[in-house]
């Protein structure tokens, strides 16, 4: 009993320790103006080359249209179905021959030879929460087990570039499933707080704040140095691991003019900006770019509101020009400066939407089938996989999941699909579970 006692009194000081460390360099970083909500993926000084061994793509950028894409007035039009199935828009020819877009893609069309389109993506998750965790997680959601981002996975699984953070959400990580789950907090999305589709956009915690020049920066950085030999040698916890490495990267972060600079769209061309569209999705995009382009490893783009259960067509025709011109642009720009080959462009939704229009003009949630677009890093162009039925109702062959898609984006980006991660309690965890690499996609 004497030795519990004691045992116990020793990790009770070694936690108050920790949590007094926690709370000098948390208060050591709102000095400096940094936040780990703001940063918290900063992790692991490491640098290496560009490309994983194995791997095709250097990045994934994934542009996530949240509230439930339909796929019938998109990706997969039915031209030939009654009315209140095909709705309102008209189906058009792509560069595919044989390939056809709803009239709300007819930028996209023009560059379908670069993508392929899978028409058979289905899943049995009909809320917006439920169906969200599913497609940026690959997972299922459970009850027992939080499931990281596959963003989280890739800034757990590859080293940094550039000094630039692995993993970063466009505008914002809002979204619980954008996180790390079971994963440490380390690995976690840098936030840019605001848009940049924002006219007085700038993303926070890259600057100094007033007062604090380098030499100032440099005797903070000196003291928490001294802190932590303070430290050495002592088990540590996931809160305290997390601040140490975020403190150290977010340090070279602010202090490298070119990371900086990889946020900095002001420096694009106004005829680049043009491009791509002055709206939020188009300056979203352009913004991602620069990343992908400067070393981010992955980039979530969020655009919401396509929840349409009501008038969906007047609502789609807005929300569907600024996609068309941003996803066209990024498309051929990325095409254009040899950087399409190695990085993988993803856009999916949380679920597709009814065939039948209902008595509100507007389409209701449908998870058993709807499309996503892949583009670039070892993805065939060009190609359309699976297939729906003739009235959008269901898949009719070449079944994926969102396990699959993952599979297959872990897979090009050089990390095994078929791996385990370790949990907290140091219970191994699929990766990925009953996921396949879709062959069929890749070229």
């Amino acid at each position: 009993m004497a030795f519990d006692s004691t045992t116990d009194r020793q990790s009770e000081q070694m936690g108050q320790k920790k949590g007094r460390r926690l709370f000098l360099k948390s208060g050591l970083l709102g000095g400096l103006g940094l936040s780990l909500g703001g940063y918290s993926g900063l992790v692991r000084a490491l640098t290496a080359g560009p490309m994983q061994d194995g791997a095709k793509a250097q990045a994934i950028l994934h542009i996530f249209l949240q509230g439930g894409l339909s796929h019938i007035d998109t990706f997969d039009p039915k031209p030939y179905a009654p009315i209140e199935v095909r709705g309102e828009f008209k189906s058009i020819s792509s560069n595919v021959p044989g390939v056809a877009f709803s009239e709300l893609l007819a930028r996209t069309a023009k560059i379908a030879d670069k993508l392929t389109i899978v028409r058979s993506m289905s899943h049995t998750e009909a809320a917006h929460e439920r169906g969200v965790h599913n497609m940026l997680t690959g997972y299922q959601p459970s009850p027992a087990v939080t499931y990281p981002s596959m963003g989280s996975v890739v800034s757990h699984e590859l080293s940094q570039v550039n000094d630039l953070p692995r993993y970063v959400c466009i505008p914002r990580a809002q979204d619980p499933y954008l996180g790390t789950g079971y994963l440490s907090s380390a690995f976690g999305p840098f936030s840019l707080g605001s848009d940049p589709g924002n006219k007085n956009f700038k993303v926070r915690d890259l600057d100094l704040p007033g007062g604090v020049d380098g030499a100032r920066l440099e005797r903070r950085r000196q003291l928490v140095e001294e802190i932590d030999r303070g430290y050495e040698g002592k088990s540590a916890v996931d809160a305290v691991e997390a601040t140490e490495e975020f403190y150290q990267e977010a340090y070279r972060l602010i202090r490298s003019k070119p990371a900086r600079e990889a946020f900095n769209i002001k420096a694009e061309p106004n005829k680049m900006r043009d491009r791509y569209g002055r709206t939020n999705m188009g300056q979203r995009l352009l913004l991602a770019r620069r990343l992908v382009e400067s070393g981010v490893r992955y980039v979530t783009v969020m655009d919401n509101g396509y929840d349409h259960h009501q008038n969906i067509f007047r609502s789609l025709r807005g929300k569907m020009r600024a996609f068309d011109q941003g996803f066209a642009a990024l498309i051929s720009d990325l095409a254009g400066r040899g950087l399409l080959e190695k990085t993988l462009v993803l856009v999916t939704s949380e679920f597709g939407r009814t065939p039948r229009v209902n008595q509100d003009r507007g389409r209701d949630h449908w998870p058993k089938v709807f499309s996503v677009a892949l583009a670039g890093g070892g993805i065939r162009g060009g190609h359309v996989h699976g297939k729906s039925s003739a009235g959008g109702e269901e898949v009719e062959d070449n079944p994926v999941s969102p396990s699959d898609i993952a599979a297959t984006l872990f897979h090009q980006m050089g990390i095994d699909p078929e791996k385990k991660l370790m949990s907290p309690g140091d219970r191994p965890i699929d990766i990925v579970r009953d996921g396949r690499v879709i062959r069929d996609l890749l070229s």
